[in-house]
């Protein structure tokens, strides 16, 4: 009986545990888009200018990385968390020319927010299914992984070729491929497999970033008016 009460209390101990994670990491992916947001403003009401080309692409994948180890060698300390939303500002800036490109449009701003409504259903509805869901999503990840090493070589090859129809082809695909994250790094933190909350953020943070960006690309091509 001493047995199963000891039983009993570990697991009520760890649930407890998983659900804190879980909550903070809520919270705090909530206050990171604040300094993305101010990150994007800053861009696109300066005129921010930001590196194109395949040098470009090179320089934020070596400061984006950067920021990712920092984040991750600190994620026990305050210090991860305004590594953190110093990164989130960084990412906003780094939206400015996306941004810029779809402000020219006369219906820009309705697009913007069709983009941000739309990623706020998909994080709804895929983190509730990883949170009650009693299928493993663990294998998802393996094939996840595997197509963003994909658009990565894909999307730097295309800075080259600049072929419309594949930076289409990589935003549909990226949609996939950062759903499937979602549903893997929200059930990780239900089942007791990250239990920092920093980190679990920031996996967040970078599954709901890349679903914005590539749904504000398609809406553009599909639905951006010069009129």
């Amino acid at each position: 009986m001493a047995n199963l009460q000891k039983t009993y209390d570990y697991a009520g101990g760890q649930s407890v545990t998983r659900n804190k994670v879980l909550r903070n990491t809520y919270w705090l992916l909530s206050l990171s888009m604040i300094p993305t947001v101010l990150g994007a403003a800053v861009g696109v009401a300066f005129g921010v200018p930001i590196p194109a080309g395949f040098l470009g692409a090179l320089l934020f994948l070596g400061i984006a990385f950067g920021f990712i180890w920092a984040i991750e060698k600190n994620k026990h300390s305050g210090a991860g968390v305004a590594l953190l939303l110093g990164f989130t500002f960084f990412m906003g800036l780094m939206l400015t020319p996306l941004l810029t490109r779809t402000l020219g449009f006369s219906n820009g701003g309705t697009l913007i927010m069709l983009a941000f409504g739309g990623t706020a259903s998909i994080f709804a509805v895929l983190a509730s299914i990883a949170t009650v869901s009693k299928r493993d999503f663990s294998g998802v990840a393996k094939f996840a992984m595997i197509g963003l090493v994909g658009i990565i070589l894909a999307s730097l090859a295309n800075i080259f070729f600049a072929i419309p129809a594949l930076t289409l082809t990589i935003s549909v695909l990226a949609i996939g491929i950062f759903s499937a994250f979602i549903l893997y790094d929200v059930q990780r933190i239900v089942n007791g497999g990250e239990t920092n909350y920093v980190s679990a953020t920031l996996a967040l943070y970078l599954d709901v970033y890349n679903i914005f960006t590539s749904l504000l690309q398609i809406l553009g091509f599909a639905g951006g008016s010069r009129d």
